[in-house]
């Protein structure tokens, strides 16, 4: 699943005409890097939820036939935030564990790793990364490989995991709901795991860094990016 919904008000004025997940850099839309990217990692259906401008998404990407994936969509008249989203989408999702990717990232996560990372009982195998400026004291900590909610080695949550159907249980259909709450549940239940991602990723927050990771990619100047 791919979550493109949000309104991307930091993002205001580009998102009053343009959704955030078809802002382009290096040349194509944000949301189209991941799909190109779950294609090669062997991903054949895809969910994407939308809510502001979400038309413009389906006409922008279609079935998804032309990556060779099927796509298929969830539309929301208000965003549900990120639990109500994806609990939305169960239905289209099935009761498998999903992989989920935020539309306003930019990462060279290995996908295809992580379909295989959600251990027998767990709700949740997240992928983390440094903290980034604008997120200086991280989300959760890593201690041995453990997932903690606080301790010496923060890092920030990426926005990409993996989750089985059960840690949105509690969500009912349509209504709004915040992700973070369910994960600190399950972490304190020992029902989540997550590694360290130290390759590329951007948090694509603001214009100026859109047009930063743009410049960034079409003058192929970062390490890591010329794998694209």
């Amino acid at each position: 699943m791919i979550l493109a919904a949000g309104r991307g008000e930091r993002m205001r004025p580009l998102t009053d005409v343009t959704p955030k997940p078809l802002l382009q850099v290096g040349g194509k839309p944000l949301i189209v890097w991941h799909l190109e990217r779950l294609a090669a990692a062997g991903f054949k259906e895809v969910v994407i939820n939308h809510a502001h401008l979400g038309q413009q998404i389906e006409d922008a990407l279609g079935d998804g036939a032309r990556w060779g994936i099927a796509i298929q969509y969830s539309p929301e008249k208000v965003a549900l935030e990120t639990a109500g989203g994806i609990a939305n989408a169960l239905p289209l999702l099935g009761d498998q564990p999903f992989l989920v990717v935020n539309g306003d990232v930019f990462a060279d996560i290995d996908f295809a790793q992580m379909r295989d990372g959600l251990q027998t009982g767990q709700l949740a195998y997240l992928a983390l990364v440094d903290n980034p400026p604008q997120h200086a004291h991280g989300d959760f900590a890593l201690d041995d490989g453990k997932l903690l909610l606080d301790g010496q080695q923060r890092l920030t949550f990426s926005g990409v995991a993996v989750y089985d159907p059960a840690l949105f249980k509690g969500v009912l259909r349509g209504d709004v709901a915040k992700l973070a709450p369910l994960l600190k549940e399950a972490i304190m239940r020992e029902q989540a795991s997550a590694f360290h991602h130290q390759g590329v990723w951007h948090d694509i927050g603001t214009p100026e860094r859109l047009r930063s990771l743009d410049q960034q990619l079409t003058s192929a100047v970062e390490p890591g990016v010329t794998k694209y």
